[in-house]
C-alpha cells in the first residue's frame, strides 16, 4: 500500500506503471537527468527549466511519484525529489542502465 504521500513500496512498483510514466518525453527527461547525476541528488520541480505551468509540472511529478520512479520530500517551504535508484535497480534490474544509454529527445524548456 502506498504511503501517505503516494509512494508505492518497492514490491508494489508495477512495470506497466513505470513504463507508462516513462513514455512521456518530459518525464523521461527528468528520469534521464536524475540517472546522470550522483545517486541521492535532490532537485525541486522548477530546477529542470521546463516551459510549462506549475500545475502541469506538479501533475508530471505526481505520475512519477505514484509509479515509484521518484520520492518527493518536503524541505521547509519547497518539495524536493530524488530518483528511487536503489528500489528501481532491485525491482527492475537494468532499467536505469537502459535510460542512461538512451537519453531520448529533450522536452520543451524555457
Amino acid at each position: 500500500m502506498p504511503d501517505e504521500e503516494g509512494h508505492p513500496g518497492r514490491e508494489e512498483m508495477d512495470l506497466r506503471m513505470v513504463l507508462s510514466a516513462l513514455a512521456d518525453p518530459l518525464r523521461y527527461e527528468v528520469i534521464s537527468t536524475f540517472v546522470r547525476e550522483e545517486v541521492g541528488t535532490e532537485r525541486n520541480c522548477s530546477s529542470f527549466g521546463f516551459d510549462i505551468s506549475k500545475s502541469t509540472l506538479s501533475h508530471h511529478f505526481r505520475i512519477m511519484r505514484e509509479a515509484g520512479l521518484i520520492r518527493q520530500v518536503d524541505r521547509g517551504n519547497s518539495r524536493k525529489a530524488h530518483l528511487r535508484h536503489e528500489d528501481l535497480e532491485a525491482r527492475f534490474p537494468g532499467l536505469l542502465d537502459l535510460v542512461r544509454a538512451n537519453p531520448g529527445l529533450p522536452a520543451h524548456r524555457k
